[in-house]
């Protein structure tokens, strides 16, 4: 399956919320392959759907190279702990650009698999970051949402130089 284009910031569809998913069939797997190829030809440890214009809640994660890659279908965080700590993210559509987000330290995702089985998974650390903050993207929450104005202004400047011909 191919790799597809991605949305970059600031089109307004990386802040819709995703569809759930109400049919796990054929097009859902070529839409998944589709997003793990995607993910690896833009080296990403994280992607959605909606990073590909599809407004569906389909993600897929892949922490390190050599680990597999899982696929979450209508993840939803279905508990998170009261602690917080900062982690450095960014967004392969918002490339360059990078900042610190609070996010829970512990969280436990309930989602299906390509085949519509349930599951859950309890991450903590740099994977609980990373899960919720795919989950903000299928929720139309991008990134740069969760800094507070005067950060999130700077990445935006930060952002629009960088992709500034010269």
């Amino acid at each position: 399956m191919p790799a597809r284009p991605l949305l970059f910031f600031p089109d307004p569809r990386l802040r819709l919320p995703a569809a759930p998913v109400l049919a796990f069939d054929a097009a859902l797997r070529s839409a998944a392959e589709d997003l793990f190829e995607t993910l690896k030809v833009v080296s990403a440890l994280g992607l959605t759907l909606p990073h590909l214009g599809l407004l569906q809640r389909v993600m897929v994660v892949r922490l390190e190279p050599d680990e597999p890659a899982v696929t979450y279908v209508n993840p939803e965080i279905v508990w998170a702990s009261p602690e917080r700590a900062p982690q450095m993210e960014g967004s392969v559509s918002m490339p360059r650009v990078t900042d610190r987000v609070d996010r829970a330290t512990h969280v436990r995702l309930r989602f299906h698999d390509l085949d519509g089985s349930v599951h859950e998974e309890n991450a903590e650390g740099f994977r609980a970051a990373c899960l919720q903050h795919e989950v903000d993207q299928l929720d139309g929450i991008f990134w740069i949402d969760r800094l507070s104005r005067l950060r999130r202004d700077r990445a935006v400047k930060r952002f629009a130089k960088l992709a500034r011909p010269g």
